[in-house]
């Protein structure tokens, strides 16, 4: 499966930048999600362009398959999408995923994180962010488990 290149004139956020704070409903009750109240935990951001698509779904699902191995490591896991809360409850309960999937509908996270394309769509982007909240890891497109492990070991 063929998935789209990253964009070239869209860059994430430099690795030693702090994280952006955000405070946001999340799967699978709608609880608020604060990365702030993260802190002393690495935390992986994951970026995607949409629910139920075959890209986004296989990269979900790996990051779930690899869950215990994040949380070995103090890491909590959160997937991050413009979809409502009812569809990423519908995803997330389809797929069985043991993280939340942070709702952005007015898209301020991804701006934060400088995830949004020229067209408004989602840049596929993942971040590792440390327990002090600075970013120790950015890349777009689909990112290696074992390159997201190493920053936290």
């Amino acid at each position: 499966m063929a998935f789209p290149k990253p964009d070239p004139n869209l860059k994430p956020l430099a690795v030693g930048t702090v994280a952006p704070l955000f405070n946001a409903p999340a799967s699978p009750n709608g609880q608020t999600v604060s990365l702030q109240s993260l802190r002393g935990q690495w935390v992986v951001l994951v970026f995607y362009p949409r629910d139920n698509t075959p890209g986004c779904t296989k990269q979900l699902c790996a990051l779930g398959e690899d869950y215990g191995a994040f949380t070995a490591l103090n890491a909590v896991v959160l997937g991050v999408n413009f979809g409502s809360l009812t569809s990423h409850q519908r995803f997330a309960e389809r797929h069985s995923y043991p993280f939340p999937i942070v709702v952005d509908e007015e898209r301020a996270i991804a701006k934060a994180y400088s995830c949004i394309k020229e067209d408004g769509g989602i840049a596929r982007t993942v971040y590792v962010v440390n327990p002090e909240g600075v970013i120790a890891f950015a890349q777009q497109g689909m990112a290696k488990h074992e390159a997201m492990k190493a920053v936290m070991v």
